[in-house]
């Protein structure tokens, strides 16, 4: 018998393997020190309360004032949060994230006051404070601030709405208590004779496995449990829905939808025109089912048959400063000081690299202003993937790390709609760095099959639940019911239509809907769907174009928040108010289907 892996306590792994928070705050006296001054001093801010609106002035004073109760405060939540990541069972840990989740709360309600009385500026006054050159610096974000105000209430509505918030989504507290905690799935015997616990970490394990029997097993399984809740479940999803449109009508918006957009400047065309062009395109989702048919030899396909690798595992051992180099080399196409910046980081401490007792899971790259973006791994040297994940959350670092540089506090934080660019532009730089220099026929398809899988995952997939979500929305907004009934047959019907005429639908799947977290907090799955179109053409521009398509790329990085993402974007090459980014997207996903089958049939063939 293998004897189990220990996983090791924080105290026993170097120290080199581990991040160096002293670069945020030296010692914790430091931070305590930092604590204080927050505490002691954020109330000066309500000094400015009913004078924000004086002269340019007073709203400079204001805004500077916040400004550094800001840096403050998102130092200290950085500091606390990174902490509470190495280990959550850790008291001194816990204690600290939340004294200052409690102290944050105090220091948002003193500050409160600010955005309303910039609303209630009058027009012209506010255009005269903007063209004020003491508030150069600020024109950016006040501009973006100005954009709410026909969707902003008086105080007493705002605070109506601030106390109810809890209440309007109480349906996603509901949901997750209901899925993490109530719902029980039981067990299942694994190949080796084993019983294994059934939750809703250990589904997707089951559904990557190679005996058939066992996956149609869990996902019956799986699904019975919700289907035993469903009635419950249906009920928290209509909660979500209403409260989003109420939300967006109370606030004069359009559509809820819209009310979504709005914060981003995202056209509701961007949203429509991803959903036509992915439609367009099923076909070739469809031919890639009947590829995966085929080479697992079944008669018909389920959706529990859509996980298990087609390709079987690469057996590599490759060391964490390996990967590094790995990585480094792929991103050579972006420059000397992109590439030379990540390195040295990566050497000098930004990642916690190892699995130890306590460490939150997964990964992740997070930072604050003028401190490393460090990034979080549970890094094992015999999982190959995770190089991909290195270069992913790189991705996100030195999209921060060039923010900083370039832009002012309040401009360099990115939205989501940028963010899963920049990672997933590095993805598809290493996947071609690893192309052009793998000569067996195995690693060639792993590396193919492996971008298969995420376009199908991220593109098609979260285009399917942004369908979903609209579909939904527009059925509340025109006064239809929002039943069981009606989720299961709206999502049915996209079932079939993405998943195509040669594939079994099974029953239970329509109930998919009712258990997708992001659907009880919508509109933001497409953001997934338009960045891995975005970072594909972005990724072909670099590497097929030359230094004018590398600087816009930088460019883009540089900028941070301060232009809205489709101007971002478009300034460095790509319009997502066309249809071109997710062709492209679709002609890769094309071509790397071409490429598996003819590696496929080569190997069938001994050749």
């Amino acid at each position: 018998m293998t004897p189990s892996r220990q996983i090791p306590a924080r105290s026993e792994i170097p120290e080199a393997d581990t991040w160096d928070l002293t670069r945020i705050f030296k010692t914790e006296e430091e931070y305590r020190k930092a604590f204080s001054d927050l505490k002691n001093g954020y109330l000066k801010i309500t000094e400015f309360k009913g004078r924000v609106g004086e002269s340019p002035e007073t709203l400079l004073n204001c805004l500077e004032f916040e400004n550094r109760l800001d840096q403050i405060a998102e130092r200290l939540g950085h500091y606390s949060s990174l902490k509470h990541s190495e280990d959550s069972s850790n008291n001194e840990n816990l204690s600290r994230r939340a004294e200052l989740t409690n102290l944050l709360t105090k220091v948002n309600e003193a500050a409160s006051f600010i955005n309303p009385e910039i609303q209630a500026i009058n027009d012209d006054k506010f255009q005269r404070f903007l063209d004020d050159p003491a508030l150069t610096d600020w024109r950016i974000s006040l501009r973006k601030l100005r954009r709410f105000k026909p969707h902003t209430l008086s105080e007493p509505e705002e605070r109506l709405l601030t106390l109810g918030a809890p209440v309007l989504r109480g349906h996603s507290e509901t949901f997750s208590q209901l899925t993490n905690v109530d719902m029980k799935f039981g067990a299942l015997v694994n190949e080796e004779g084993h019983e294994v616990a059934l939750s809703q970490s250990t589904y997707l394990s089951f559904l990557h496995r190679q005996d058939r029997d066992l996956r149609r097993r869990a996902f019956h399984q799986f699904y019975q449990e919700f289907d035993d809740h469903k009635y419950s479940l249906a009920s928290a999803l209509a909660s979500s829905v209403r409260a989003d449109v109420f939300s967006a009508k109370i606030r004069k918006y359009p559509s809820a939808r819209e009310a979504s957009l709005f914060e981003d400047n995202i056209p509701v065309a961007v949203y429509d025109n991803l959903i036509a062009t992915v439609r367009k395109n099923l076909p070739v989702l469809h031919e890639y089912y009947d590829l995966r048919r085929e080479v697992l030899k079944l008669s018909d396909i389920h959706q529990y048959d859509t996980f298990v690798p087609l390709v079987p595992k690469i057996q590599t051992n490759v060391g964490f400063d390996e990967a590094i180099e790995t990585v480094v080399q792929a991103l050579s196409p972006l420059g000397t000081e992109y590439v030379e910046t990540l390195r040295n980081g990566l050497h000098s401490r930004w990642v916690d690299r190892y699995e130890t007792k306590g460490k939150r899971s997964g990964a992740f790259s997070s930072s604050s202003y003028g401190n490393p973006p460090f990034i979080l791994m549970n890094y094992k040297p015999d999982v190959f993937s995770d190089v991909f994940t290195l270069s992913h959350e790189s991705g996100h670092s030195m999209h921060t790390w060039f923010a900083q540089q370039h832009q002012l506090f309040q401009n360099y934080g990115y939205p989501i709609f940028l963010a899963e660019v920049a990672s997933t532009l590095n993805e598809e730089l290493l996947t071609h760095h690893l192309l052009e220099r793998a000569q067996e026929p195995q690693m060639r398809a792993y590396l193919i099959d492996r971008q298969i899988e995420d376009i199908r995952q991220v593109l098609f997939r979260q285009t399917m639940f942004a369908e979903f979500e609209k579909l939904v929305h527009e059925i509340e907004e025109n006064g239809g019911p929002l039943t069981l009934d009606v989720f299961r047959n709206v999502y049915r019907d996209l079932l079939e239509a993405y998943f195509g005429p040669r594939f079994t639908v099974d029953d239970e799947l329509s109930i998919e809907c009712l258990r997708i977290p992001h659907f009880y907090s919508a509109f933001y799955v497409y953001k997934y769907a338009t960045g891995i179109s975005a970072s594909i053409s972005l990724a072909d521009r670099v590497l097929n174009g030359g230094p004018a398509e590398v600087r816009a790329y930088l460019g883009f990085l540089k900028s941070g928040g301060a232009k809205f993402p489709i101007e971002t974007l478009r300034d460095a090459g790509v319009d997502m108010r066309s249809p071109d980014p997710i062709e492209k997207a679709m002609d890769l996903f094309q071509r790397r289907i071409t490429q598996l089958r003819e590696l496929i049939a080569s190997a069938s063939s001994g050749i």
